[in-house]
């Protein structure tokens, strides 16, 4: 879907992107395509209850291209190279929020909330001001976008980086299993997501 010209596509991770996400694709000329995480309805999933929003202003749009850091790092642990950043959207900005809690202040949170156009721009910057990056998404890993945006941070910003961009997915399988334990063990999760961090920021 993304290399179809002239289709936009988001995927917001609350209620107030959605509003904001959904009157932007209203307005635009393209089609746009609007993605949902269902776990994200009435915050069904433990851990996503900021994913309900008092209901923002009548005419809220988000500009559709334009991503938010939904956490920020401490800018002495920044100076001194002891942070990290996370890209990611959807359900892994909650993922990457909880696992954030084990390491204060070192984790920075990009929710891209469009997935094309990219805010290039946010994603860029804020993986040059860490050196680090995770690309966290719940999509299987292999040949995915998340893969291929690690490609495109690791040229773009390769004289910042101080360790490889890292890419976190759903296990290869042919389908998500039915069982509740087997799903667990194929998707990502904030506990997953923390031994990862551990691992890039001790790189």
């Amino acid at each position: 879907m993304l290399t179809i010209k002239g289709i936009k596509i988001v995927y917001p991770s609350n209620a107030a992107d959605m509003k904001g996400l959904l009157k932007a694709a209203f307005l635009d000329p393209n089609p746009v395509v609007m993605l949902e995480h269902k776990g994200l309805y009435w915050s069904k999933v433990p851990g996503t209850e900021e994913a309900k929003n008092t209901e923002p202003a009548r005419d809220y749009i988000i500009p559709l291209g334009k991503g938010n850091i939904v956490l920020q790092a401490d800018e002495d642990l920044v100076d001194t190279g002891e942070s990290c950043c996370v890209i990611t959207y959807g359900m892994g900005v909650y993922w990457a929020k909880a696992a954030a809690k084990n390491f204060p202040g070192q984790v920075e949170v990009v929710d891209l909330r469009t997935l094309f156009p990219l805010d290039e721009a946010l994603v860029f910057a804020t993986v040059k001001k860490h050196g680090k990056c995770l690309v966290l998404t719940e999509e299987q890993q292999n040949n995915s976008f998340a893969e291929a945006l690690a490609g495109r941070i690791s040229k773009a910003c390769f004289q910042h980086l101080d360790a490889p961009v890292e890419v976190m997915g759903a296990l290869n399988l042919p389908a998500v299993p039915m069982n509740i334990v087997l799903e667990q063990a194929m998707l990502p999760n904030a506990e997953k997501t923390a031994k990862r961090l551990s691992i890039l920021l001790n790189a």
